[in-house]
């Protein structure tokens, strides 16, 4: 018998029983489905983290209080940085490597206009953090050197807080608003970014203000160190992408002068824009592997299902075989008849599960949370785990079927 006609007695014996037929392929389209669904998941996750990383900046650098441990995310030997550290970084000729520096403070405050009232993220900055962190303006424009130096109390809206307060973007503009009951006049609104920052929230839910309105007026008395203004985080920018490294390296010796750090850990950290990228990356990629490895355990599941069901079908086709035996057909063409059907089970199954995964990637594409991509690799993976399944579990009904003794098959009720 050609594997032809065997295909075609697999499908004919198939359909004498479709529901059974259904039922066991039910293990298998789930199987293929979910690992469709969550590897494209996965993908999509990790190419909105990716783009939105690059969004905020290019050749960024960050530097951070107090050293962190990597894989624990814990700190060690904190110590704060000051606006004192981000000037001595941004003196000119101090850093061969470092374009712009700007110093960032970042509280959580209500901020109110005459008709409504929201709790957003103020962040305290420089000029520079237009261009450092990629903030250019929609409406209006920045805040100027001597806003910053007077304190001013102007300030910049995203897109987001700015709809929120006035209902349409544009009317903000030269409007004034209250920061913790402080008043602000609005310059500015920021180009929309979309997606969500690194604290979880919408890139486009904040207010800037000048740094030292924010240390002076809006949050004062709680920055002021031994060792000059305090400040959360300072950013920079390199040249370009190929003296990031040269840069870090340039900040580092830099503030451990200026901390008198000789020997021992560093009392702060410095990443560059890429070193970020690559833990999300490295994140996103473990949980893809290890949701389509629990998504892998359906399809042995569904291997089990077929193996069961294979079993019960030779039980109930015993006489079967021992005629097909006793008139001539050969025990490999009994295998093959028993292992193509079990093949075609988990192919048929795993080309509804690739519909399933498809339409579960779709579905999330409704969300607007980010885009989906089913890879082909996926698609390939998916049906030749569920091809090695039927295989595997198919081996041994078939093998069985095969070694029947046609005498004892043809006794058999």
């Amino acid at each position: 018998m050609n594997l032809v006609e065997s295909f075609r007695l697999a499908i004919r014996s198939l359909s004498a029983n479709k529901m059974r037929s259904i039922l066991t392929m039910l293990g298998i389209i789930i199987g293929t489905g979910a690992v469709i669904a969550l590897i494209s998941i996965g993908q999509g996750a990790q190419a909105a983290i990716t783009e939105q990383v690059q969004s905020i900046g290019s050749n960024l650098i960050f530097v951070f209080p107090g050293r962190y441990e990597q894989g624990g995310g814990q700190v060690r030997n904190y110590a704060p940085l000051t606006r004192e550290d981000a000037d001595a970084m941004a003196a000119p000729g101090a850093l061969q490597y470092v374009a712009m520096v700007a110093p960032e403070i970042d509280r959580s405050a209500t901020v109110s206009s005459r008709r409504e009232s929201v709790e957003v993220s103020i962040v305290g900055t420089t000029p520079e953090y237009e261009q450092v962190r990629n903030y250019p303006v929609e409406l209006g424009y920045w805040f100027s050197e001597s806003d910053e130096e007077s304190a001013a109390r102007v300030a910049l809206l995203g897109v987001d807080t700015a709809e929120d307060l006035f209902g349409i973007a544009e009317l903000a503009l030269g409007e004034t608003i209250r920061i913790n009951r402080v008043p602000f006049t609005v310059l500015g609104i920021l180009e929309a970014k979309g997606g969500q920052g690194f604290g979880g929230g919408s890139q486009d839910a904040l207010v800037i203000i000048p740094l030292s309105t924010a240390q002076r007026r809006l949050f004062s008395g709680r920055f002021v160190t031994d060792r000059g203004q305090r400040v959360d985080i300072i950013n920079a920018s390199a040249v370009d992408e190929a003296s990031t490294n040269l840069a870090i390296d340039e900040i580092t010796w830099l503030l451990r002068d200026r901390h008198d750090i000789e020997f021992g850990e560093d009392d702060f950290s410095v990443a560059s824009q890429q070193d970020i990228l690559g833990v999300f990356d490295q994140i996103t990629s473990v949980l893809t592997i290890f949701l389509g490895a629990i998504a892998g355990i359906s399809l042995l599941v569904g291997g089990i299902g077929i193996m069961n069901i294979m079993l019960v079908s030779v039980t109930e086709r015993t006489r079967e075989i021992g005629i097909r035996k006793s008139v001539g057909a050969k025990r490999s063409a009994i295998l093959w008849q028993f292992l193509i059907e079990s093949i075609v089970l988990s192919i048929l199954g795993g080309l509804l599960g690739i519909a399933m995964g498809w339409g579960i990637s779709a579905a999330v594409n409704t969300l607007d949370q980010f885009t989906t991509y089913v890879s082909p690799q996926a698609v390939i993976l998916a049906v030749s785990f569920s091809l090695v399944v039927g295989v595997f579990f198919g081996i041994y009904p078939a093998s069985r079927a095969a070694n029947l003794n046609p005498i004892d098959a043809l006794r058999y009720e």
